[in-house]
């Protein structure tokens, strides 16, 4: 009996995927078929708290508390935005990735199907300690974890050929910038305040070429900024 029924459950978790992968990112314009098995593969619930379950396959943000409530909440990319960033990193099996604030870990699970390597940067200790029991109970022997500031990067564990911010950035990416290989490859969601209720924001593409670095707008997309990579406000007298 308890077979059978953890056998329903994994089907109708693959049925979730399916529907997602075909409904939403698919209609996103991600038609990389390495990036939709990628997202068809990994189940996305066991990244996400319990509260939350039955946001797991939806389109829509998903807000997280970090364990024991150590740090600010994060909100997670919805997979059609996060999808598309990945593919637009154009990521082989040859590179190393560096995901930026990994939260849950589910983007450096996605990207350890993609990827020669990656590596989950993450500063808050709550979702730290969650990443790293997430990721070894998939034993996926091509991702490492590592904890510290976000903004700082982690030089020791560079070049990187792609880069991900897995969150939206106002702010500070220059020493993440600096940690890109030639021809690497940064993604980040760009936001910035429109009026005092509304932000708009750019998916973008950071691209070193030798000494420098180009960027290219990929899609629209807004998303909340993660703490490390706002802007301080500023006062006028």
């Amino acid at each position: 009996m308890v077979q059978v029924e953890v056998a329903q459950a994994r089907r109708l978790s693959y049925d979730l995927r399916r529907a997602m992968v075909d409904n939403q990112i698919r209609t996103f314009d991600v038609t990389d078929q390495r990036v939709l098995q990628a997202f068809l593969d990994v189940p996305r619930e066991g990244f996400l708290p319990e509260n939350v379950t039955e946001l797991t396959y939806s389109d829509a943000p998903v807000t997280i508390d970090p364990p024991n409530r150590t740090g600010e909440v994060r909100v997670l990319l919805p997979p059609l935005f996060l999808a598309k960033l990945i593919q637009n990193a154009s990521v082989t099996l040859r590179d190393r990735v560096l995901v930026v604030g990994a939260a849950s870990g589910y983007t450096a699970a996605i990207l350890a199907r993609l990827a020669g390597s990656v590596l989950a940067l993450e500063s808050d200790p709550g979702f730290f300690s969650a990443t790293v029991d997430q990721l070894a109970e998939l034993s996926l022997p091509n991702v490492g974890t590592v904890q510290g500031p976000l903004a700082q990067g982690y030089p020791a564990g560079g070049p990187y050929d792609v880069v991900l911010v897995d969150g939206a950035v106002e702010c500070n990416l220059e020493a993440l910038l600096d940690q890109l290989a030639p021809q690497g490859r940064l993604l980040a969601i760009l936001t910035k305040s429109s009026s005092a209720t509304r932000r708009s924001g750019k998916a973008v593409r950071f691209d070193r070429i030798g000494a420098d670095v180009s960027s290219r707008d990929v899609f629209d997309a807004t998303a909340p900024v993660l703490a490390e990579f706002r802007e301080r406000p500023s006062f006028i007298f």
